[in-house]
């Protein structure tokens, strides 16, 4: 997959999700090991899509960790930004 594939994977499911699907943003920022997608949400939706326990927020992790890259060297990984 590539970056974009995953960030419209990413507004996909989050857009449900949410009261204000206009304000999704998500940044990426490359390291050594990670492609890091940094999601911004509306500040009256990070509770929804953090989730009781944060078991929303978990299994949108799970999901983007398990993407494949077409760089195999770099794994996607999601931050919940909260401002």
């Amino acid at each position: 997959m590539t970056e974009a594939d995953v960030k419209q994977l990413i507004i996909t499911i989050v857009a449900p999700l949410v009261a204000d699907p206009e304000a999704i943003r998500i940044e990426t920022k490359r390291d050594t090991r990670f492609l890091n997608f940094n999601l911004t949400v509306a500040k009256d939706d990070v509770g929804r899509v953090i989730g009781k326990h944060g078991r929303i927020a978990q299994a949108l992790r799970t999901l983007v960790y398990s993407v494949r890259l077409d760089d195999k060297s770099l794994r996607a990984r999601l931050n919940i930004v909260d401002d």
